[in-house]
């Protein structure tokens, strides 16, 4: 019987390295990659039944890259591992598809259960956050996301790297597109959401979920 393939992507290299450390001899690890990119293309090119990935990785948040990824590959699994212990994180991480929210520290106790429980179809979200992340399905609060609903993929992707610290000609030369398009891009995003400035653009990101401090 074929062991269960795991991908890990996390752009720490030590903690990579750490849960790895974790995988028992039960699971096979086919791959660690260091950003959001790299995590589709490994996904295309491995095909992992799952894949354990962090939320805040450069080029292309966990979020971006699972909403990529569904597209093209729905069935493979895939669960958060964060140091961020935040219920709204964990309600962006399900409504994105992920299939398990697990936070680092908790990660020995834990990761291997959400790993199990993401190849029998199962849910797995850290028990300290169930109860709000609960409490935010039934009151329908996601009021604060509305804006980053209103954002093509494309001006997300474009967002995170602005977050980063890119500037217009390194992100153009990135994505194959021209600093004219990045500008506009990033007016356009101003323009919808009522900002006034990069800063104010940064903190939006920020808030949204789509870059983290």
């Amino acid at each position: 019987m074929s062991r269960p393939r795991v991908l890990l992507a996390d752009d720490h290299r030590m903690m990579a390295e750490g849960i790895k450390a974790l995988l028992p001899d039960e699971f096979e690890l086919v791959g660690i990659v260091e950003d959001g990119r790299a995590m589709v293309e490994a996904a295309e090119r491995l095909r992992p039944d799952v894949i354990v990935a962090d939320v805040a990785m450069p080029n292309l948040n966990g979020f971006e890259a699972l909403a990529r990824l569904r597209k093209s590959h729905p069935n493979i699994k895939v669960v958060f591992l964060t140091m961020h212990q935040n219920a709204a994180y964990a309600r962006r991480a399900l409504d994105a598809g992920a299939s398990g929210f697990v936070v680092k520290h908790s990660a020995p106790e834990e990761l291997v259960v959400a790993i199990h429980a993401a190849l029998k179809g199962k849910i797995f979200i850290t028990p300290s956050l169930t109860k709000q992340v609960v409490e935010q399905a039934e009151t329908g609060a996601r009021g604060e996301k509305e804006g980053a609903k209103s954002l093509t993929s494309r001006q997300r992707e474009i967002l995170q790297l602005l977050a980063e610290g890119r500037s217009a000609k390194e992100i153009a030369s990135d994505l194959a597109i021209s600093p004219r398009t990045v500008e506009f891009h990033k007016y356009q995003m101003m323009e919808m959401n009522g900002l006034r400035s990069s800063a104010e653009l940064i903190h939006f990101a920020i808030k949204q979920g789509i870059a983290t401090i």
